[in-house]
């Protein structure tokens, strides 16, 4: 048995080397092909930056009419907005091309990765790998820069700790939820929208206090589809704010432990999605 067991870990780590690898080398092409016209690349990267800012620009326009939202200043905010959005741009980032397995599946070429020697997975996630979206996460990283100049935070070292965890954990829960969404587009078959509206519009979401949404809401958000440890849980700490359901303050510090579980359950929802999936046949 433990023969058994140790082989199988050999075969599992070996399976994780193979789709780090794959993806590597996928991603390197995409890359090679995006910077051969490096004119491009930076205009639809500073189109991406530019329509991701009016996110922000809105909330913006929000504060010239009022002081707070939600009890939360524009700092705040701001605190909020840079997390959800640094965290879901290395996300979108890493594995956003998920979304493309839909019109795979209604096409048929899913069954041209099935054939190659690498993880199915690895190859849809670093399928078209977009540097451009570099432009998301460097409107985020700027407003979480300005936040952190001009709100009020006491810092401590479990503070200074928890942001980057905090960074870290938020990109692995978005992209268990992008690897979980492509899971079910076995089973939809065209979900991209479905999709978008936990990936897209979950960090939409985060981007606004929790104290201005109904409590099911964000017991929903909390409980069933854990997108409040990207940014609430961790920002509430660090701003010495309450939690609006009494959670204690150590609920801040488990978006890692959150984040892979989800991993792990969006890898065997993948797997089953897999496993269901017929061949066109053309």
């Amino acid at each position: 048995m433990a023969e058994s067991s140790a082989a199988g870990r050999r075969v599992g780590e070996n399976r994780l080397v193979d789709g780090v690898r794959a993806y590597r080398m996928i991603a390197a092409m995409w890359i090679r092909s995006t910077m051969a016209y490096r004119a491009s690349f930076a205009m639809t990267t500073l189109g991406n930056f530019a329509a991701t800012a009016l996110d922000f620009v809105a909330i913006l326009l929000m504060f010239s009419r009022v002081d707070a939202l939600g009890g939360y200043a524009l700092p705040e905010v701001a605190f909020l907005y840079g997390l959800s959005s640094v965290s879901f741009g290395l996300a979108d980032l890493a594995i956003g091309s998920m979304d493309r397995l839909g019109r795979r599946l209604r096409d048929g070429t899913l069954d041209t990765l099935l054939v190659r020697p690498a993880p199915v997975l690895a190859q849809v996630a670093a399928d078209r790998f977009a540097l451009r979206r570099l432009g998301r996460v460097t409107q985020g990283a700027l407003v979480l820069a300005y936040a952190l100049w001009t709100v009020d935070i006491d810092w401590t070292v479990p503070k200074l700790l928890l942001m980057p965890v905090a960074l870290v954990s938020g990109a692995g829960i978005f992209g268990a939820v992008f690897v979980a969404g492509a899971a079910f587009q076995f089973v939809a078959q065209d979900a991209s929208e479905a999709q978008n509206a936990f990936t897209y519009g979950g960090t939409t979401l985060l981007q606004y206090p929790p104290t201005i949404f109904g409590k099911e809401l964000v017991r929903g958000v909390t409980f069933v589809l854990p997108l409040a440890f990207v940014n609430w849980l961790p920002a509430a700490y660090v701003l010495d704010r309450p939690y609006p359901l009494g959670l204690p303050g150590w609920v801040a510090f488990t978006p890692p432990v959150v984040a892979v579980a989800c991993g792990a359950l969006a890898g065997l929802a993948w797997r089953a999605g897999l496993r269901t999936y017929r061949s066109t046949g053309s």
